[in-house]
């Protein structure tokens, strides 16, 4: 073995390090090398006997030389600190992972890369161990370190695999739970950083960083009629109403411990199905360092976070969703991540997941790193990260956060603070590509399974299929519709009917994407007042504003969603370091406001007319839109067998008595909500058991009705 070759081992800068240790034939004999360096002594363990590796350099490096090779696997005896323990030589084995793994890998292929890269338990070649594998094309060397070998470097060098830019390891012997690193050494500057495992499945709890060695599985799924329904599910007609929580927050212990995985498992899905919502969308609860974040700063694009527990406990929430018919999505974050040294910047000492260039590489506003998605090997972590969490944890659904500053490359910049495209364009050709991609993925691999995108601009066909020039979202947020609504709805009544065309303007763009109606995190905090804060009025004409906002909400075209604490009428914003005033429960107003989105969760779920054609304009008819003088509005929902129900709301505190509206079918209509309702909190203003229609054209219909509208209130009539 060549002199230079031993030294830069012995200084930890060798990038092939089996060239050198384990098992090797020289001169006709039989060489062993082992490098330990705080080891008093190293013994080969033999069938008829041991022998005593010899020091050759007093750094760590021990030799054995003899006529024929020891039987595999080689054991060993170490004595560091007077202590002996035993070990198999991880020198000694054979590659683990293949060369069709790593051409994939390379291509941004390998969509279950999680079952090749990070740490595995497993058995090879007969030995019980875990195996590591990392990309990290400009590392000279790199080792795994942990709680198993001091975290020093030089104990367990990895084995480069050609110009993969993969590097992998077999180390046997050792259990799930062990902590590890990667100790990385750059090629080009010498530069030596100790980073987490991008492909990590489980982390230490924080201010630790380490990842932890997982284990097999010992939950046993009972979710496979959910999952066969779900496949089958005809999601475009069915309700869908979205309970947005942040897990942190709603609700705590005395002592100010959140709640874990199975502590929500038995709290959140029996409220959640109590309350009538279809499914839990959660903030994002992949692994990140910062509670502030909210989960937006996400680290471990493969592990939960390890605040509310490990593995099988996420697993035993989303089970419990499932058997109680509840939907289970996960808030995503692929569009950047934080600039934490530790981490995925610079992993390698170059800008290997994100890029180089600050006008293409970093998020100006958030301080963070957006990633190279023109990258094979950064667009396969990504899908296979997506791939993940609707395989391994069964969810039903991504939430993708910040889709517009992925599209743009000019999101939030100055001219000449970012690049155009090859063709001088701003649309960032890559992450487009990259979403296509994906949208297209899920659908194959996840049948039933949908995608959400929280994208801000007028983007074309952000929810239409991939084939015919989409994105290939399911559902888009509907920003517009939230912030034209919530604009309104702040407005003393006495100028609401000057603005009355934000309610009305959104129905000119309604049916060009898969919309859900969103009230979601971002509306309750930095400065904004929770939903009842924006409300106008006294207090009784806050809680009668915040219900009549929820009864439009409800009944208008497009799939819900409302952020966890709306349903109370939280009084103040959201505190993420605290729980949800649930006291504010034992007061009437706050009990109404409750029940009253309780009910409107039961009629949106169980009258076809309120969701079958949620996305299409044949489930949606106005009947007067004009009437801004009185700031009331009046429509229609209907499903496909044209079953119709009429929806009427007035935006002033005065009563609107005898009020005509045109009815679409003669007979008797009845009143089943009113958001005005005693039961609710309200005058009980309505329109008691029954109206009939009549016989007098009205509004371009043959019938019409006289109502009472009841003050900052909304009401729905059907008929028999």
């Amino acid at each position: 073995m060549h002199i230079s070759s031993i030294e830069s081992l012995l200084t930890a800068r060798y990038h092939d390090p089996f060239a050198v240790l384990g098992l090797h034939t020289s001169h006709g004999k039989e060489v062993l090398r082992v490098l330990r360096p705080h080891a008093e002594s190293v013994t080969l363990l033999l069938p008829d006997g041991e022998a005593v590796l010899k020091c050759v350099d007093e750094r760590g490096l021990y030799e054995w030389h003899g006529e024929h090779a020891p039987a595999k696997p080689v054991r060993l005896r170490i004595r560091e600190d007077g202590q002996d323990f035993e070990i198999v030589d991880p020198y000694s084995f054979l590659p683990v992972l293949s060369e069709q793994e790593l051409y994939l890998f390379n291509e941004g292929r390998l969509l279950e890369a999680y079952n090749t890269l990070g740490a595995h338990h497993v058995v090879h070649e007969g030995v019980e161990g875990v195996t590591f594998a990392v990309w990290a094309p400009s590392a000279e060397r790199i080792s795994v370190v942990g709680n198993f070998n001091r975290w020093d470097g030089r104990v367990h060098m990895m084995r480069a695999r050609g110009g993969s830019g993969v590097w992998e390891l077999f180390i046997p012997g050792l259990k799930p739970g062990d902590l590890y690193k990667y100790e990385i050494r750059n090629r080009d500057s010498g530069a030596i950083v100790v980073k987490f495992d991008p492909y990590g499945q489980r982390f230490e709890k924080r201010p630790g960083t380490a990842a932890v060695v997982p284990g097999p599985s010992a939950h046993q799924w009972g979710d496979d009629d959910w999952l066969r329904i779900r496949a089958e599910a005809d999601w475009l007609h069915a309700p869908m109403n979205i309970y947005e929580i942040h897990a942190g927050s709603w609700r705590r212990h005395p002592d100010g411990r959140v709640f874990n995985y199975r502590e929500l498992a038995d709290t959140l899905v029996p409220y959640v199905k109590d309350m009538g919502y279809t499914h839990i969308e959660f903030l994002p609860i992949t692994e990140h360092p910062l509670d502030e974040s909210w989960g937006y700063q996400t680290t471990g694009y493969f592990a939960p976070s390890s605040r509310f527990g490990g593995p099988d406990d996420l697993k035993y929430l989303i089970d419990a969703c499932h058997r109680a018919g509840i939907g289970a999505i996960l808030d995503w974050v692929p569009g950047h991540f934080p600039m934490d040294a530790w981490a995925l910047a610079r992993f390698d000492g170059s800008a290997l997941y994100e890029h180089e260039d600050p006008r293409l590489g970093v998020h100006q506003d958030w301080g963070t790193h957006i990633f190279n998605y023109g990258r094979n090997e950064v667009k396969g972590f990504l899908l296979a990260s997506a791939d993940f969490w609707l395989r391994e944890y069964h969810f039903d659904g991504l939430r993708v956060d910040a889709v517009a500053s992925m599209l743009y490359l000019d999101y939030s910049r100055k001219q000449g603070e970012w690049l155009p495209n090859k063709y001088g364009g701003r649309e960032n050709l890559e992450a487009i590509a990259f979403l296509r991609e994906m949208n297209a993925m899920i659908p194959e691999r996840h049948p039933g399974a949908l995608t959400f995108a929280e994208e801000s601009t007028a983007w074309p066909m952000v929810s239409r299929p991939t084939y015919v020039g989409g994105l290939g979202f399911s559902m888009k947020w509907n920003m517009g519709w939230m912030n034209d609504t919530l604009s309104y709805a702040s407005l003393d009544p006495v100028y609401r009917r000057y603005n009355h065309n934000n309610l009305t303007f959104g129905q000119l763009y309604a049916y060009s994407e898969n919309f859900v109606l969103p009230f979601s995190h971002d509306e309750v905090v930095h400065g904004k007042s929770s939903l009842l804060g924006k409300m106008p009025g006294d207090a009784w004409q806050k809680f009668a504003n915040l219900r009549l906002l929820f009864a439009y909400q409800l009944s208008s075209p497009g799939k819900k969603l409302n952020f966890m604490g709306n349903e109370i009428g939280q009084g103040r914003e959201w505190n993420d370091g605290g729980e949800l005033d649930w006291d504010l429960l034992k007061i009437g107003w706050h009990e109404g406001v409750q029940r009253c989105l309780k009910d409107l969760n039961r009629l949106y779920r169980e009258l076809p007319q309120l969701h079958d054609q949620d996305f299409n304009f044949d489930g949606f008819g106005w009947i007067d839109c004009h009437d801004a003088d009185q700031s009331v509005l009046s429509f229609l929902r209907r499903d496909r067998n044209g079953r119709t129900v009429i929806c009427a709301f007035n935006f002033t505190p005065v009563p609107r008595d005898g009020y005509r509206i045109g009815c679409p079918a003669p007979g008797m209509w009845r009143e089943i909500f009113n958001s005005d309702s005693e039961w609710y909190g309200g005058s009980n203003t309505g329109n008691g058991t029954g109206l009939l229609a009549e016989e007098q054209p009205w509004m371009g219909f043959q019938h019409s009705l006289v109502i009472t509208l009841p003050p900052l209130a909304g009401v729905i009539l059907i008929t028999d």
